[in-house]
């Protein structure tokens, strides 16, 4: 979404073989405490904050990145989640959330972290709005309306509604693509239409692969090794990432009404 405007490596699927992936995440933190992530160096601000060889084909389990011993980067990074005051203050409704819906509790974390870095007044350039960056149409889907004094972009930047909002709308996707989470947060990203035009892949834009990636490297990262192959993972990921795309197709209001 607004947060990813970089272009990661693509690679095709040979031969009935994966290529590995070169997970890498880079980020920042801004003077008003919000995190920036994207797969690769967007600019002088952007830090290395951990690389990782793993495939992501998670026939096996989904593998942990190794961190990079990058002390400027990992640790202000790590810190953000451990010590943000806006990440602390919504941490109860993310739990509420996973309970509710049976996603896990690190899948909502990198998602939210990857959108919006935790900033609920966040509003993209198509008008996404909130922690999850949902847009005023799919809100409406789910119940959030506007009343007389309040239209709904406004009920979006309430943490509580942003998050019930957006988790029961990822759980859709994740059951309208059952086992193929990187399908799902395609569909977040790009919307359910363009998944199902690119033949039940990863649509051929830029940003959408870029998003896939990052929220799928942050949630190795953020998830605890013992919850590896757990009854509540999402399912098995095999990214096939078409060269080339469009740029900036991300978050399309017409996809996501």
């Amino acid at each position: 979404m607004k947060r990813l405007r970089s272009v990661i490596a693509a690679g095709l699927l040979l031969l009935g073989l994966l290529p590995l992936a070169q997970a890498e995440v880079w980020g920042y933190v801004d003077a008003k405490g919000v995190a920036h992530f994207a797969a690769e160096k967007i600019d002088e601000r952007y830090e290395l904050f951990f690389r990782g060889g793993e495939s992501f084909d998670t026939a096996r389990g989904l593998g942990t990145p190794r961190a990079v011993a990058v002390p400027s980067a990992a640790p202000r990074l790590i810190a953000f989640f451990e010590i943000s005051p806006s990440y602390k203050q919504v941490k109860h409704h993310l739990r509420e959330a996973s309970r509710a819906h049976g996603i896990d509790y690190e899948l909502l974390q990198a998602l939210i972290a990857t959108e919006s870095g935790f900033d609920a007044g966040a509003v993209s350039p198509k008008g996404a709005v909130g922690l999850m960056q949902i847009m005023p149409a799919t809100a409406e889907r789910y119940g959030v309306t506007a009343d007389k004094k309040t239209p709904v972009e406004k009920k979006l930047t309430d943490p509580r509604t942003n998050i019930k909002t957006g988790t029961r709308y990822l759980r859709y996707l994740l059951d309208l693509f059952p086992g193929r989470l990187e399908l799902a947060l395609a569909a977040y990203n790009a919307g359910e239409g363009a998944v199902q035009r690119a033949g039940n892949q990863i649509p051929n834009y830029r940003e959408t692969q870029n998003y896939v990636k990052t929220v799928m490297q942050l949630y190795a990262m953020l998830r605890p090794p013992s919850m590896m192959g757990s009854g509540r993972s999402p399912g098995r990921v095999r990214m096939e990432l078409p060269v080339g795309g469009a740029v900036g197709r991300g978050n399309l209001p017409a996809e996501r009404d």
